[in-house]
Formats: C-alpha cells, sequence, structure tokens
C-alpha cells in the first residue's frame, strides 16, 4: 500500500518535471518574448485554481501542471536581461569598458574567446562620463597573443553589438547559455590586474594548466590533445582528428561521458576506504570530487548532465533507496534547465547525451535479444549494442541539427570502444606517475599512445572510404516523425528494469 502511494506521487512528480520542461520548451520554440505581468497574473489564476480544486484529484493534478508550465515560461524569460544598467541595453553604440574574464578562455586554431563580466564603476560613452554602473557579460574574439586568463582584470574598447542568428544557427542563443547578450566587435583589450572572479575556480584552472603542461610532456600533438579529451573533454588541438572523428561518428570519445564520473567516483572511493574514512564523510568527499572535475572540464551541458546524474544516483544510494535512472534523467534535465533554460532547446550536446542515455537506458534492452549470438570477448556484444542503441536515438537529431550521416559509425565503433577505457586509465596514470617518476610515466605514455595509434589508423581508413558519410538534412517534422516512431518502438512492450548503474556507460 505504501510503496503504491511513493510510485503514485513519483509518478505525478514526473508529470509536473515535463510539465516545466514543456513550458521552457514552448516559449524557447516559439521564440517569444511574454510580458511578466501576464505571467504573474497566469501564476495567480493558477493558484487560485489550485486552491479551488484541491480536493478533487484530477482538477488538482491539472492545476499543478498549468502552474508548472508558467513557471517554465517564466524561467525562461527571467533568463534575460531585465534592469537598465545591463550592458546589453547599450549594445550598437561605442563604449569603454572595465571587467575580469570570468569563463575558461576557448583557444581555438584562429584565436581565443573570452567572455568578461562587466563591473564598471564609471563608463565613457562617446566622449562623456557616466557615474552608472554597468553589470552584464560581453563576448570578445582576440588573437593568439597577448594571451589572457581566466581572473585578469581588462579594459576594453569596442563596439556593442547584439548577436544575431547566423542562417540556421541560432548564434544568439547559443551565446545566450552563457549569460551573453552582447559581442564586442574591434575589441582592443589591456590587462590591468589579475585576481577577479573565484578564487576557488581560479586554483582548478590552474591545476588544469598544470596537467595540460605535463601532457605536453608525455605525448606530441594531436594526441596530447587526443587523451586531453579523452580525460577531461578538451578539444582544441585535434585539428584534422575532429573532422575524421566527425566523418566516422565517433566524436563522442572525446566527450565528458558517465565512465568519467564513474572513474573520479571509483578513485576517490578507493582513496576513502583505504584512509578509514566514514562512509557519510566519503560520500561528501566523493560529491565534492565531482564537482572539482565538472569545473575542471569545462562545466559544458554533456559533463554537468553526467555529473548531476552521478551525484543524484549516489545520493539515492546514500539515502537507501534504488535509484530509477528514467527519473534521475529527468530530474536532471529540470535541475539544468532552472539554471540555465537555453540549453534544453539551444545545446545540442545537452541534447545528445540526455539521448544517449535514454537510448542506454530503454532502447538496449529492446535490441539486445538480436545480438545474442555475437560473441561476449572483449565486450564485443556489449559494445555493438550499445553503439547502435546509442545510434539509433540520437541520429534524428544529428540529421536535424548536422545533417551528416555516417555509414561507418558502427564498424568504428566496434572496432575502437573496446579500447577506449585502457587508454584512459594508463592516461591518467601516466599523468600522476609523471608527477613523481618521470621515466615510468614515459612507459606508461608509449603503451597509450600505441592505443591512440591504433584508433587513428582505424579512423583513418574509414574516413577515407568514399562512402564514409553522407550529408542529408531532415526537418523539424523529419526529426519529430522519426522519434514518434522510435517512441512506439520502446513503449510496444514492457521493458525489464534499468539497472540503477546503467547511466554509468552513457
Amino acid at each position: 500500500m505504501i510503496s503504491t502511494i511513493i510510485h503514485s506521487k513519483s509518478k505525478r512528480f514526473l508529470i509536473y518535471c515535463f510539465a516545466f520542461l514543456f513550458g521552457v520548451a514552448l516559449v524557447s520554440i516559439l521564440d517569444i518574448q511574454v510580458d511578466l505581468y501576464y505571467l504573474y497574473v497566469s501564476l495567480f489564476i493558477s493558484i487560485f485554481f489550485l486552491m479551488l480544486f484541491w480536493k478533487k484529484d484530477g482538477g488538482r493534478v491539472l492545476s499543478f501542471c498549468f502552474l508548472a508550465i508558467i513557471l517554465g515560461i517564466l524561467r525562461y524569460q527571467l533568463a534575460f536581461p531585465l534592469f537598465s544598467n545591463d550592458v546589453s541595453k547599450y549594445n550598437g553604440k561605442e563604449m569603454e569598458l572595465v571587467g575580469y574574464i570570468s569563463a575558461e578562455p576557448d583557444v581555438r586554431m584562429d584565436g581565443v574567446r573570452y567572455v568578461i563580466s562587466i563591473n564598471n564603476k564609471q563608463l565613457t560613452k562617446n566622449n562623456k562620463k557616466d557615474t552608472q554602473s554597468l553589470s552584464g557579460r560581453v563576448y570578445v574574439k582576440s588573437g593568439l597573443y597577448p594571451r589572457y586568463s581566466y581572473g585578469d582584470r581588462v579594459t576594453l574598447g569596442c563596439d556593442l553589438q547584439a548577436p544575431e542568428p547566423v542562417e540556421d544557427f541560432a548564434y544568439d542563443k547559443y551565446l545566450a547559455r552563457s549569460g551573453v547578450f552582447s559581442v564586442c566587435a574591434g575589441a582592443k583589450m589591456d590587462k590591468i590586474g589579475s585576481g577577479g572572479g573565484n578564487g576557488l575556480f581560479r586554483g582548478i584552472l590552474s591545476l588544469k594548466e598544470a596537467v595540460a603542461a605535463r601532457i605536453s610532456t608525455l605525448w606530441h600533438e594531436p594526441y596530447a590533445s587526443f587523451i586531453a579529451g579523452l580525460l577531461y573533454g578538451y578539444r582544441g588541438g585535434l585539428g584534422q582528428l575532429n573532422e575524421l572523428f566527425s566523418r566516422t561518428g565517433v566524436t563522442h570519445i572525446v566527450a565528458i561521458s558517465g565512465y568519467n564520473i564513474t572513474l573520479i567516483a571509483t578513485l576517490l572511493i578507493t582513496f576513502c576506504l583505504h584512509l578509514y574514512i566514514p562512509r557519510k564523510k566519503a560520500f561528501w568527499i566523493v560529491v565534492c570530487g565531482i564537482i572539482v572535475f565538472l569545473i575542471f572540464a569545462g562545466l559544458s551541458a554533456s559533463v554537468v548532465r553526467a555529473g548531476i546524474m552521478g551525484i543524484l544516483v549516489l545520493i539515492a544510494k546514500q539515502m537507501g533507496r534504488s535509484s530509477r535512472i528514467g527519473n534521475v534523467l529527468v530530474f536532471t534535465a529540470v535541475i539544468m534547465t532552472l539554471q540555465n533554460p537555453f540549453v534544453l532547446i539551444y545545446d545540442a550536446g545537452f541534447q545528445l547525451s540526455f539521448l544517449s542515455t535514454v537510448g542506454l537506458v530503454y532502447l538496449a534492452p529492446k535490441i539486445e535479444s538480436w545480438f545474442s549470438r555475437v560473441p561476449k570477448v572483449l565486450g564485443l556484444q556489449e559494445s555493438v549494442v550499445a553503439t547502435l542503441s546509442a545510434t539509433f536515438i540520437t541520429l534524428p537529431l544529428i540529421l536535424f541539427q548536422f545533417g551528416r550521416l555516417s555509414l561507418v559509425s558502427l564498424p568504428v565503433n566496434m572496432l575502437i570502444l573496446w579500447i577506449i577505457p585502457f587508454i584512459m586509465m594508463l592516461g591518467f596514470f601516466a599523468v600522476v606517475v609523471s608527477l613523481v617518476f618521470l621515466p615510468l610515466a614515459h612507459i606508461l605514455s608509449w603503451i597509450a599512445w600505441g592505443g591512440m595509434m591504433y584508433i587513428v589508423s582505424i579512423v583513418r581508413w574509414f574516413a577515407d572510404l568514399s562512402f564514409a558519410a553522407v550529408d542529408m538534412r531532415v526537418p523539424v517534422w523529419g526529426m519529430s516523425i522519426m522519434y514518434v516512431f522510435l517512441a512506439w518502438f520502446i513503449l510496444r512492450k514492457k521493458s525489464s528494469t534499468p539497472r540503477d548503474n546503467s547511466y554509468l556507460t552513457a
């Protein structure tokens, strides 16, 4: 009886979560600005109906759903600049600004991209002084040198412009994910100090720079960037490999996944056990370790998704409850959308990561029996099932977003996925050992390099095939039809309950 009540409440909570996500998705897709006055009136009306139908089960559920939808729309609207002192209110004007670099610099082949938080106490515009304090963020494209770091305080002279969509790419919403609503064109930037931003964040990024330097001593490019991508999702120095990975459908191998979170959690748990740290204290150490790793890896949407899911599963186990992966996945989406509503529709990385997990949890059990004759040696059967389930579930979105279909993705993934965990472990221990005994670290790095050479050779061979990839883009209605079919296939018969740790392979 109690379990039935709990299950019923869990289902209703999921319904409300979906209603909230629907509200955010609706206003994001329509791309409309709703006056906050009307939203507050709608909130009042929904609360009124909730009180009116509180004793009626159906009316109470509908009222809660309406309230959740309104809250989703409200959260999206509140993500835009609301105050007159936001720097975006000066778009279209020439400005002199003061601020600090508030995000990890995005280093690319053609330059560096900076996000700068403005904190002017006095600003200059059109040769006139204005004592109004400014806030907000601006996006700056700069050359490779001079190079600036997180926390550096800078002066900035430029023409502020509002970011605009570029063809089919919502560039303005892409920047909005980082709280940026202004682009600094023709920027002239000078460093005037340091120490801005969060001290902990600065320390973690300094550690990341030290790790990157250590990786550069153990491997040459592009293999240094390759191992950095495997360990913490770095893609800056891959060069031509990025195109080869895309053509063969294996870009996911240099993206942070649940496996990285599992690796961090396992190492920390082992460390705590050997030090006889009590379970409750060990739990907080592991959670803090995961959070530090998320910052270390850059806090992209897919990274945060993996981290939040890992933490939620740990919390469920700490409380002695089995964690249903579907519930955790939806709750993770709600948490991330509450923090940043733009990721739901405008972050392809989050969408692909989310869908891959759905495929591994719900689609893989459906097709597992099809491959019962595939040998299980070296995890071949599991690799085939995981690759196909993730490919099928993400294919409609990939065709809609990127317009490319890799015809060799399955054999390439089958040939390389089995060795990825070994390379990651070797790379991790090589970096750690290099701090103590460099010759042994070089030996480990050579073995890892051999594994990466194997992967690159496979990828290059398949990428050179004329039929490796075809360009084809589907419209939004085509993507919708594909997902309706996939949903029907998954729901047409009852699936076995997914394991608690299914997310770890995502």
